[in-house]
């Protein structure tokens, strides 16, 4: 279903790249994610599953590395990545974040690309084309989940609260231990993994680094994936380090400057978040409006009952507003020099808020049917439900908004 967008300057290239993008999630990844959603956590990934057939067709078009940046990624802008973005989480957000979440190590090492991380991590990676280059995003541990991505809160630098997968060098090698948590995306299949880790334990959260670290290293071993009521085509599970080792230059940020990049990828991150919950929003108020034009009851069709107008009609509304504050924040904090994380935050909370709310007015339009299997409502209902946790919690992140709101409103540009 095409709709309007209300950016009056979007080109003939913005508008095809959305119709290609489009056509691949209603043709390809749809069908994909309702297969994938009855299976168990371990068949989603054995080889064969439809899973793989997802991932390698997703790398033959380049999508793993829509984030990356020039000269190795699609070289699409902040704008077109978010109409991507839309597309495809409309088709599933599991699958999205699963694609997202794989180009985090060559996107963390072109910040600095230094010869060793293009040779090793970034080239290898933009140059796959068959899922055989798989990254994840380690930083929640077992007793650290939202907490991790409050920078600047006082929590964040509470010396007492101490990180669980630690660092330290030895000669010319860090030697990690520790843990990440059962929450990381891609983490029983990923070949590489962008690492949030402690350093210094005395600064508390803060005082921790970014490091890549190739998951075929001896003492690296991975959880079982974890079964999940949302988002089932989204691996997931715990990774372990037992004094694994790597290069001195595979820690890209030392204590100074973690929390700023942290800050620096989380703009980018959390509004990402808000624009797949844009894609969800509007797949359920496209699936309630195609339903109550065709759904009889009290002898006429749904859309002709005015409650139903008004419904569909707020439907409408929240997914344009998530997608206009999520589709700013993304492409302001993608570009200024200095982020504006709130923005992100509130994206974020707007575009996971809007699909909850959304998917559930749309399980209560189609009634029983809603419930059922048969109707895609319910998978994304359930996809919905597991954002406002994903990502950091609603309620943590609000927390950690509004403390930089309190810090640095007003901002003044320039």
């Amino acid at each position: 279903m095409d709709f309007l967008d209300l950016d009056l300057n979007l080109t003939e290239e913005d508008i095809a790249l959305r119709k290609s993008t489009h056509k691949f999630a209603r043709e390809v990844m749809r069908p994909i994610a309702k297969q994938l959603d009855e299976m168990s956590p371990r068949e989603v990934i054995a080889p064969g599953s439809p899973f793989w057939d997802f991932m390698r067709k997703s790398y033959e078009l380049g999508y793993h590395k829509l984030l990356i940046p020039e000269p190795y990624g699609m070289g699409l802008s902040s704008l077109q990545q978010t109409i991507v973005l839309e597309e495809l989480a409309w088709g599933s957000v599991g699958l999205t974040v699963a694609l997202t979440v794989a180009c985090f190590p060559a996107f963390m090492s072109s910040m600095n690309p230094l010869p060793e991380l293009v040779d090793n991590i970034i080239t290898p990676f933009c140059d796959c084309t068959d899922a055989s280059v798989i990254g994840c995003w380690g930083i929640t541990e077992p007793d650290h989940g939202s907490d991790t991505l409050m920078t600047h809160h006082p929590l964040f630098h509470d010396p007492n609260i101490k990180g669980q997968c630690r660092a330290g060098m030895e000669g010319d090698e860090w030697v990690i231990n520790g843990q990440k948590a059962s929450w990381v995306s891609a983490g029983t299949i990923a070949t590489h993994c962008s690492l949030f880790c402690t350093l210094d334990n005395s600064m508390g959260l803060a005082g921790g680094g970014i490091a890549i670290v190739p998951l075929d290293l001896p003492g690296v071993s991975k959880g079982e994936p974890l079964n999940k009521i949302g988002q089932r085509d989204l691996n997931q599970g715990e990774i372990f380090f037992d004094n694994v080792r790597i290069p001195k230059a595979y820690m890209l940020v030392g204590t100074d400057l973690y929390e700023a990049m942290l800050e620096l990828t989380l703009s980018t991150t959390t509004s990402l978040m808000g624009m797949l919950g844009t894609g969800i929003a509007r797949a359920a108020f496209e699936e309630s409006l195609e339903y109550a034009k065709e759904r009889v009851q009290g002898g006429k069709p749904l859309i002709d009952h005015p409650n139903v107008k008004m419904k569909l009609f707020r439907m409408f509304q929240q997914v344009e507003v998530s997608r206009q504050i999520s589709r700013a924040a993304f492409i302001y904090n993608r570009s200024a020099e200095t982020p504006a994380e709130e923005y992100s935050i509130a994206a974020k909370l707007q575009g996971t808020q809007s699909a909850f709310d959304v998917c559930c007015e749309a399980v209560m339009l189609f009634g029983g049917n809603g419930l059922t299997k048969e109707y895609l409502i319910e998978k994304l209902f359930r996809d919905a439900k597991a954002m406002l946790i994903e990502d950091g919690s609603n309620e943590s992140l609000a927390i950690a908004g509004g403390h930089k709101v309190i810090q640095n409103y007003p901002r003044v540009a320039g």
